[in-house]
């Protein structure tokens, strides 16, 4: 469904979930596990004047990147050293250029579009082909553009970032890069049939635009147009209308967003040959207004819930709702996806069919919009399910789509405009291979593609456990281990969390983590704790604003579990996490330094009272709460990471990683951590990426290097042979 809300959510790390976790030796428990005491009297700009590393938040300055390079150096020599970096290093760099991955495609008129990076190709290849050819083991390739080769001709550090072409015929297309990695992009006007940027066409300068197709010679423009045009955030509020041939300083206003939100955005939407225009006031992560623009430009608001997404299929108005709804005397539960005609709807009618029904173990996970009907993808305990709904007769009905199996299954649109009812079937588990099929409705699914085995999963099993929480609600976790294991306390153990934003943590093969920690006998968990998206809003709302410290309870419930288990002990028992992962694992090590043997955190938050003024820390206060207000600053203030460091307390070794590049997640919250942790005597190690992005990786190399450092920690301080 095309979705109304363009929230700007801080999302997991681009590394997998399994490459980030292990443990250290032990450290002497602690007599006092509790949260270090911090003043909640004063307030957070009163704290933040105390701060004697403000100066790191200088993100290239000379001092900070010269303290920068210095740690690096450090981490970089002890951990290289380590036995078995390098193998690691070169295994996860062979897996990553491996030239037998599933290539993914975009199908975009006649062709398959696919962009592939291997050894050859660091910075990657743009390529196309036929259908034809892609269902053969070994495809023909054309490319299309060799992003390796224009940045050696430009004397760019160009890293792709994705292109948008214009409907029916797919013939110019908005081509994103950025310098480096980061979320800021320059966007320049493509012929894919020439295969050459068009030297007059619409080219946008680096920010965190919104640019996307209204016809052949418009597009929809959202960037820095001056003062007042950004949000705090950094994204724009102001869009604009902009015709070909004019400068991009004429383009015509049609919205403009208030000084608070945090963005605004437009778009066309094109199903089943029709489209329509949205405009978007973006609110806050959760909370936005649709408006629909006519031929006149008039906008026509969208009465629908602020925190509710919509768009159109088949003519039909599709809602999810991430709050109760009660409309003409009927009550709509959260989490529930609901349809009815669109010109009803703009008639006033609310006449809806629900076409999925939360339940207390059950949650949305996406739906794909097909020619004739829409197959509803439902999780029932992180497990999934899917369900064909057809609209014939002005009446919708549903029947099981495929066959259920243990994994997670996907499964979307071919051409993504409803016009055939082809679709692709990904499956994939922790320990299977993923398969790629193409089946279409009516017509049994085809295997097209199977990744190859990275790692030896023989002897190997998955299990799911439900842990308590402290207040008593069960929490869900997945452990790949051996069969054999003794349960015994001694097994190293990589415990990975996210719980954040909505964000779903399901079962997917990942070669990374599995051929340098299960293969080599580590046992691997991730917990599916509250703050995620696994059983649908409430599950995420559990933990939100004042909310949060249930995530952190939840993760530290699956600890426990695992120790009571005797799965592992506190000294094998490590905790990793990147983005608000990283900041889960921050809140680890101050709040239960005593549970884990080692941790590393990536490309984390950790100084909450001022995380809404770096970067794009602005837009996330819905999800963490506003600093400068009293009632907010006590809530953070109890587990913000950075205020509650302690100087006698004995932490797990940690290591913390980051990218200079990064312009999500400003670097400067792990560069704090560590120098405070360094000022108060504790051992901790830090890297950061010189360029990245919040990904923390431009390319494979650089990401094969930083998750060796991250499983080479873990295998050192955990005992990991």
């Amino acid at each position: 469904m095309k979705q109304a809300l363009f929230a700007v959510l801080l999302l997991a790390c681009s590394s997998s979930p399994k490459s980030q976790s292990a443990e250290a030796p032990k450290p002497d428990p602690i007599p006092d596990s509790k949260p270090a005491a911090v003043e909640t009297t004063k307030s957070a700009e009163a704290v933040a004047s105390d701060d004697p590393y403000l100066w790191l938040e200088d993100v290239s300055g000379e001092k900070s990147l010269a303290w920068a390079r210095e740690q690096n150096k450090k981490s970089q020599s002890e951990l290289e050293a380590v036995p078995g970096f390098k193998e690691t290093r070169d295994r996860i760099r062979a897996i990553l250029d491996s030239k037998e991955k599933i290539p993914g495609v975009q199908k975009r008129g006649n062709f398959y579009y696919n962009f592939w990076r291997d050894a050859q190709n660091p910075k990657g290849l743009l390529r196309r082909t036929t259908l034809a050819e892609y269902k053969k083991k070994a495809p023909k390739w054309e490319v299309v553009l060799d992003i390796d080769a224009l940045a050696k001709e430009e004397k760019e550090n160009w890293v792709y970032a994705g292109f948008g072409c214009v409907y029916p015929k797919f013939d110019r297309c908005l081509l994103s890069m950025s310098k480096g990695g980061g979320d800021a992009k320059v966007t320049r006007e493509f012929d894919i049939t020439t295969k050459k940027f068009v030297a007059d066409g619409f080219i946008v300068p680096e920010a965190k635009s919104r640019v996307s197709w209204k016809d052949r010679d418009t597009v929809f423009i959202g960037t820095n147009f001056g003062e007042g045009t950004m949000s705090k955030a950094g994204y724009p509020l102001v869009m604009k209308e902009w015709k070909r041939g004019t400068k991009l300083e004429e383009a015509t206003t049609i919205y403009q967003g208030q000084p608070t939100d945090i963005s605004a955005a437009a778009g066309r939407s094109w199903d089943h040959g029709k489209s329509h225009d949205f405009v978007y006031r973006i609110i806050s992560a959760y909370s936005s207004e649709m408006f629909e623009r006519g031929a006149d430009g008039k906008l026509t608001k969208i009465e629908i819930p602020a925190d509710a997404n919509a768009g159109v299929w088949n003519e039909q108005f599709l809602v999810t709702l991430r709050s109760d709804w009660t409309i003409e005397g009927k009550q709509w539960p959260k989490g529930a996806m609901l349809a009815m005609p669109y010109a009803d709807f703009k008639a006033g009618k609310r006449n809806f069919t629900m076409l999925f029904e939360p339940a207390p173990n059950k949650s949305l996970e996406d739906a794909a919009e097909l020619k004739s009907g829409l197959v509803v993808n439902e999780l029932e305990d992180v497990k999934n399910k899917l369900y064909l709904w057809t609209f014939k007769g002005g009446k919708w009905s549903k029947k099981p789509f495929g066959k259920q199996s243990l994994g997670t299954t996907s499964l979307s649109s071919v051409d993504g405009y409803g016009e055939t009812d082809d679709y692709w079937l990904v499956h994939t588990d922790y320990l299977t291979p993923s398969t790629l099929s193409l089946g279409s409705v009516g017509k049994q699914a085809t295997v097209l593609k199977t990744s190859p085995a990275f790692f030896d999963a023989k002897g190997l099993t998955v299990e799911q456990h439900f842990a308590t929480s402290k207040d008593g609600t069960k929490v869900p976790y997945f452990q790949v281990s051996r069969k054999s294991l003794a349960l015994d306390g001694k097994n190293p153990t990589v415990l990975y969390g996210y719980g954040g934003f909505e964000v779903s943590l399901t079962p997917g093969y990942d070669a990374i983590s599995g051929s340098s920690w299960d293969e080599k006998g580590g046992v691997y968990v991730v917990a599916n704790i509250r703050g995620g998206g696994e059983y649908g809003p409430a599950w995420h709302q559990a933990a939100k604003g004042h909310e949060r410290q249930k995530a952190y309870d939840d993760f530290i419930a699956v600890a426990e579990d695992l120790v009571k288990r005797k799965v592992t002990s506190p000294q094998h028992l490590g905790a990793i996490g990147g983005s608000n992962g990283g900041l889960l694992t921050g809140v680890m090590l101050t709040q239960r330094p005593d549970l884990f043997g080692a941790i590393v955190s990536m490309v984390p938050l950790a100084d909450m009272k001022r995380y809404h003024k770096l970067l794009a820390g602005a837009s996330w206060m819905e999800e963490y709460g506003d600093p400068e207000k009293p009632e907010d600053w006590a809530v953070l203030a109890k587990y913000s990471p950075y205020q509650n460091l302690k100087k006698g307390a004995k932490y797990p070794r940690t290591l913390f990683t980051s990218s200079t590049r990064d312009d999500r997640v400003h670097p400067a919250h792990a560069r704090k951590m560590v120098a405070r942790m360094m000022e108060q005597g504790h051992d901790v190690l830090y890297w950061e990426n010189i360029e990245g992005g919040h990904g923390g990786a431009a390319d494979n190399e650089q990401k094969s290097y930083q998750q060796a450092m991250a499983y080479t920690f873990f295998a050192k301080q955990l005992g990991l042979k």
